[in-house]
């Protein structure tokens, strides 16, 4: 697999998900900077890189007050929306938007679409994209739902563990269990993405 088949997914870095943030994860600060070294190798290497983001209506069956299991967080066009201040996305970076509809919680990336309005999937099939390199928050939603996803569409997947954050640490490592036996692989370090992917550097269930 050749780094231009492969891609750098960054999920759900928000304010909101961090320290001062309405749904604040444990640990969403500190995977900043590995993010963005990875971000900073991933265009070095050539890859597509997608931020993915929560875009949630003020009125959805995702919040507390409609049904759901949250408090409200990711709210459209607010401060708690935006990425995190320290996150270094490259201009090329491609946004990926999703939890837009109000009758859908939208953990997965696979659920969003491109500015343009192309769905995901749509978007990764047009570019040839056969492997995803995966961090962000959190291991026990947002991105357990975009790796099982992943691997259901057939691609590659790897979990930079040491780029990501969970809600509950026990949901965490079930989420992180499941993902392995489904099939990704977890990696780490500077060097992820040379020969995209590649058995000497990570690690498979």
């Amino acid at each position: 697999m050749t780094t231009e088949h492969a891609a750098l997914l960054v999920a759900d870095v928000q304010r909101d998900f961090c320290a001062g943030g309405t749904l604040a994860v444990q640990g969403g600060d500190d995977i900043v900077g590995p993010l963005n070294r990875y971000i900073e190798d991933a265009v070095a290497h050539g890859l597509t890189v997608y931020a993915v983001r929560d875009w949630h209506p003020p009125i959805t069956k995702h919040f507390k007050a409609y049904g759901g299991p949250w408090p409200p967080h990711c709210i459209q066009d607010t401060e708690g929306a935006r990425f995190h201040p320290q996150l270094r996305l490259p201009a090329t970076a491609i946004v990926i938007t999703k939890g837009a509809d109000p009758d859908s919680a939208g953990y997965s990336a696979f659920e969003g679409r491109t500015p343009e309005g192309k769905p995901f999937p749509t978007e990764l099939s047009e570019r040839g994209i056969r492997s995803l390199f995966i961090g962000g928050i959190a291991t026990d939603y947002c991105v357990r739902a975009s790796v099982l996803d992943a691997l259901s569409a057939g691609l590659e997947v790897t979990i930079l563990d040491d780029a990501i954050a969970g809600v509950d640490p026990d949901e965490s490592a079930r989420a992180m269990a499941e993902m392995r036996t489904r099939g990704a692989a977890v990696g780490r370090g500077r060097d992820a993405f040379r020969g995209a992917p590649d058995a000497t550097q990570f690690q498979r269930s």
